[in-house]
């Protein structure tokens, strides 16, 4: 696994990218829980969505709990895990935003120029979400472009989501 805090250059030791947390399961089912709860969600939706995936060969249903960035009128959402090949640009999916259930427009981004620029922009919105995803900064500030670059040879994509 790569080192969460990379040296001043955001040079990975590693070219392993993706992280979970070691009880990320428990952790995904509290957060979809809290995601629900009226009230609650509020809270812990400022940042936080829940994903509705149907994996195209198991046909299992999957409720991911994920971070977002909020743009314009659209909600991106980044990650170099596997579930994303699931979607495709046009097929909406449904989220649970602010606590209500509803549908999203889905537009995938994989070419490496523009899952390099969402997810620098996302880095820049939520450090969580850099750190998360080993996204280190330079001394001015800046994702290393380095680390945006391995996230996306890591199979990182970005789902831009117009809630419906």
């Amino acid at each position: 696994m790569t080192n969460p805090n990379p040296p001043a250059g955001g040079q990975p030791t590693s070219a392993v990218r993706a992280q979970t947390l070691p009880a990320q399961r428990l952790v995904n089912r509290v957060v979809r829980g809290l995601l629900r709860t009226p009230g609650v969600s509020g809270l812990v939706g400022k940042r936080m969505l829940t994903m509705y995936v149907v994996g195209r060969k198991s046909g299992r249903h999957y409720a991911i709990p994920l971070a977002y960035t909020r743009r314009d009128e659209t909600l991106l959402v980044g990650t170099q895990f596997a579930w994303v090949r699931n979607l495709r640009t046009g097929e909406p999916v449904d989220i649970r935003l602010a606590g209500k259930r509803r549908s999203a427009d889905v537009q995938v981004v994989a070419d490496e120029a523009g899952v390099v620029e969402l997810l620098a922009f996302m880095a820049r919105d939520n450090h969580r979400f850099a750190k998360f995803n080993m996204i280190g900064f330079d001394q001015r500030g800046n994702p290393s472009s380095n680390d945006l670059h391995l996230a996306w040879a890591a199979g990182g994509r970005v789902a831009v989501l117009t809630p419906r």
